[in-house]
């Protein structure tokens, strides 16, 4: 029903209108008595073979929401609704921001992709982890970043405000220094400056009383000796794994004409790029510590085959926006199908 009747109306609209007209009804929805439990009969796939231990935490199943959707952490428990084993909130900076000039979301519907330009916008990390204290059980990832008028100099001060807000109402960390719309950002992950960030960030979290997982999501443009550099990183800084990928800058063999606006591209275009970043970090790391895989997953079969390429968890965003829901059901019957026949 979503691809026939809903998709088509909600696509001759603006997508950043859309996105939150979306949130809006979604939220109305589920406070009408009854409507949460049919969301959960029709999406979720309850089977305790789904479940999996990732960096000492317990996922009922290995498909997430990745970060970007529910940016505030505003619906994450509503959404937890639509099957997903977790929900990543964010990206969160210490300070509320605008983000970047409208119009800033483009749909690619001859490549089923999206570019975004939104440049961080939220509401600051604070707002969300009061929201977040309301957590009834839903395993929640929080996604950091640093504010567009830090200096990268200082974005180490950022993450560790963002660290701190979101400590107790969190289940794993992600640092995010790959978005290509802050400007010099991804500057962060080379080497040098994201080991000390990183080390930074680890000081502070095994001074807690409890150490909570921090990932690093990185992009898919990087170069293999990059990404030997990440596997390097996580090893020194003993970080509990990596997120791959982020959105791409590469805009090859697309059909659609909103190919020129600038941002990150997402969607069904970096589907065998992002797989191929995973099996590399696997296979190089020697499978040393888990890989989230997320980028162009829009079947359950595009699920398999990150999870075949060494991905322990899985993450959706656009594959969500273009398919639905019924992805989320159809990736966990498939996972499940293939443990009955393995």
């Amino acid at each position: 029903m979503y691809k026939r009747l809903i998709r088509p109306i909600l696509f001759c609209f603006d997508p950043e209108a859309v996105h939150y007209f979306t949130f809006s009804m979604v939220r109305f929805l589920s406070k009408i008595p009854g409507i949460a439990a049919l969301f959960s009969a029709l999406y979720e796939v309850k089977d305790a073979r789904l479940a999996t231990e990732v960096f000492g935490l317990h996922f009922k199943n290995r498909v997430g929401l990745a970060a970007g959707f529910d940016k505030d952490a505003k619906l994450y428990e509503e959404l937890s609704h639509f099957g997903f084993g977790f929900i990543e909130v964010g990206t969160v900076t210490p300070k509320p921001q605008e983000g970047n000039p409208k119009k800033r979301l483009f749909r690619l519907r001859k490549d089923s992709a999206i570019v975004n330009r939104m440049g961080f916008n939220n509401g600051g990390v604070t707002a969300a982890a009061e929201r977040l204290k309301k957590n009834r059980g839903i395993l929640i990832g929080g996604n950091i970043g640093k504010n567009k008028e830090t200096p990268n100099e200082k974005a180490s001060l950022d993450y560790e405000i963002c660290f701190d807000a979101l400590y107790e109402v969190v289940d794993y960390f992600v640092v995010n220094v790959s978005s290509p719309n802050t400007p010099n950002l991804r500057d962060l992950q080379e080497k040098e400056p994201l080991t000390e960030l990183l080390l930074t960030l680890q000081r502070k979290n095994l001074a807690k009383p409890k150490a909570k997982p921090i990932l690093l999501k990185i992009a898919p443009d990087l170069t293999d000796a990059q990404l030997l550099d990440i596997i390097a990183i996580v090893n020194e800084t003993r970080i509990a794994g990596v997120i791959a990928t982020n959105t791409t800058i590469s805009r090859n063999n697309l059909l659609s004409e909103q190919q020129v606006e600038s941002g990150g591209l997402s969607g069904k275009p970096l589907t065998q790029r992002s797989t191929e970043v995973i099996r590399f970090l696997s296979e190089k790391s020697n499978k040393a510590f888990p890989i989230i895989g997320v980028g162009g997953i829009h079947s359950a079969e595009d699920a398999l085959e990150k999870l075949a390429a060494g991905a322990s968890l899985i993450q959706l965003y656009t594959g969500f926006i273009y398919e639905g829901p019924a992805l989320v059901k159809a990736i966990n019957k498939a996972i499940l199908s293939s443990i009955k026949n393995g």
